[in-house]
């Protein structure tokens, strides 16, 4: 019995010093900001997707007062397919060729719509169509959530990153394949807080 209870006594003090010494190099740290990137990015899909939903019932709108801007409609309606139909996994967080894609698909989709807005503009009887200018509202709105979506996961990466790069968590992310995540870039870092213009001379 004595044999017993000191071999339990041992693996319980080894298991203690193993887990102090993962909360030390900062596994658990890695646990907690790994988290918080993956529900930053959920929020990312999410409202991305809700401006996507948004985008059928826009150009059905538009095309009952410029139905002859038919390139224009097109243009979105094949940019919103792209989108939607862009796989999200989880793999995306942890590939930049993945990620880069992402955005790319998401960026030709804010240029499409911000070319539909555009035209919108020569027609003024669309302008004060009211289910128009409630889909602007919402259009608006979702973008502007983006946005602020956008910023959290860029936030939230670059914690996780500092921790991947830094010493000595550094050391326990190559032990356990903690590698840097991709992170959303833009050729005018302006772009990531202006969301494209839907406003049609409110």
């Amino acid at each position: 019995m004595t044999t017993i209870y000191r071999t339990r006594w041992v693996q319980t003090l080894f298991a203690l010093v193993f887990a102090s010494l993962l909360s030390g190099c900062g596994y658990n740290d890695f646990q907690t900001k790994d988290e918080a990137t993956k529900a930053a990015w959920g929020e990312v899909v999410n409202q991305y997707q809700r401006r996507a939903d948004l985008i059928p019932n826009l150009v059905n709108t538009v095309k009952g007062y410029a139905a002859h801007e038919k390139e224009t409609l097109e243009a979105v309606t094949r940019a919103r397919a792209a989108a939607t139909s862009f796989q999200i996994t989880p793999e995306v967080l942890n590939d930049p060729a993945a990620f880069q894609k992402f955005q790319q698909v998401q960026g030709e989709l804010s240029g499409a719509l911000s070319r539909l807005m555009a035209v919108s503009e020569a027609y003024p009887n669309l302008k004060a169509d009211a289910n128009f200018r409630d889909l602007q509202s919402q259009l608006e709105g979702t973008e502007n959530r983006i946005t602020v979506a956008r910023q959290r996961y860029i936030a939230a990466v670059q914690d996780y990153n500092v921790q991947v790069r830094k010493f000595p968590t550094n050391l326990t992310a190559m032990m356990f394949g903690y590698a840097v995540k991709p992170s959303f870039t833009v050729e005018n870092e302006k772009a990531i807080s202006t969301a494209p213009a839907v406003n049609f001379g409110k």
